[in-house]
């Protein structure tokens, strides 16, 4: 794909200038984790290091254009005033007119052996595969591009693959971000009552919940989120988009954890906690905002001194 061509066929109603084109295939961000040739977006001086080599076009302002010419980057550049904006527009054009390459084949849905789903579960006609002896309850509603392993729980009222809080603020109004995406529940997975899992954003990318995990009631998990085996995540969580949790991992009970952060395997975001800098592997963090348990209740009996 051109950028140029995009934008020229979208009818792209800002004003921007392509010193170089440069042929990609998908759109992702700075932290995305694919080797696919990439277009992405840069607002800020701060993410020149995160650049990859497979990315080969990029969206972003004058100043950000000049130091990458700095630094000689030859490669594809689109200058524009708001290059997120363009960027999440371009993904939305993508998504609408099923241009992207990585796009999602449509096939009828697939339901295995031994299932046994409640007659009041809503399951997309298409584009959901359903493993062995899974148990689907009442009210559950699952969407396109699902893949659900074998011997998995989903409780009653949970809803599956829906769309994410993406929104972008374009002068007066906002922008609604599509989901092109999909989820991937692995085997022995429990999803208990009324947990959202929402989808990718991008098509090439889903939201993974491990073999043998376990999602207690009332828990979001946001778009793209990587949740490894095993892991335990406990009622009214919240998982920000594009989060890594390891395995063996605990989030307690009423915690959120902020999107895009690195949680480590086997370690403990306990009761209540906020986390907003990623956790290490076997830490363990507390409080809002969450710091190493020990060192949270050192503080706490200082101040009750």
């Amino acid at each position: 794909m051109l950028l140029s061509e995009i934008l020229k066929d979208m009818d792209y109603p800002e004003n921007y200038e392509i010193p170089v084109d440069n042929s990609f295939e998908v759109l992702a961000l700075t932290a995305s984790v694919i080797t696919a040739p990439s277009c992405i977006f840069l607002d800020s001086e701060k993410y020149l290091d995160d650049i990859k080599e497979n990315m080969e076009m990029i969206c972003c302002t004058e100043n950000v254009a000049a130091k990458l010419m700095e630094r000689g980057w030859k490669k594809g550049i689109c200058i524009t005033e708001n290059p997120r904006i363009m960027f999440f527009m371009v993904h939305n054009f993508l998504s609408e007119n099923n241009s992207y390459p990585y796009q999602r084949k449509q096939f009828k849905t697939k339901i295995g052996a031994n299932c046994k789903i409640h007659e009041s579960a809503s399951i997309s006609e298409n584009n959901v595969v359903i493993g062995d002896n899974v148990v689907i309850e009442e009210f559950v509603v699952i969407r396109e591009n699902t893949v659900i392993g074998d011997n998995t729980i989903i409780r009653a009222g949970a809803k599956i693959g829906g769309t994410g809080f993406e929104f972008k603020r374009v002068d007066n109004e906002i922008l609604s971000v599509k989901h092109a995406g999909g989820v991937s529940i692995g085997k022995n997975v429990e999803i208990q009552y009324n947990t959202c899992i929402d989808r990718a954003v991008y098509p090439w990318d889903d939201t993974m919940i491990g073999d043998f995990s376990k999602i207690d009631n009332l828990v979001h998990i946001g778009h793209a989120v990587k949740v490894a085996e095993n892991v335990l995540i406990v009622a009214q969580s919240g998982i920000g988009g594009r989060t890594h949790i390891c395995s063996n991992s605990w989030i307690g009970f009423a915690s959120t954890v902020s999107n895009g952060l690195m949680v480590g395997k086997e370690s403990r975001v306990n009761i209540g906690s906020v986390a907003t800098k990623n956790v290490e592997d076997y830490g363990s963090v507390t409080g809002n905002f969450a710091i190493d348990h020990a060192k949270f209740i050192r503080n706490l009996k200082k101040m009750n001194e």
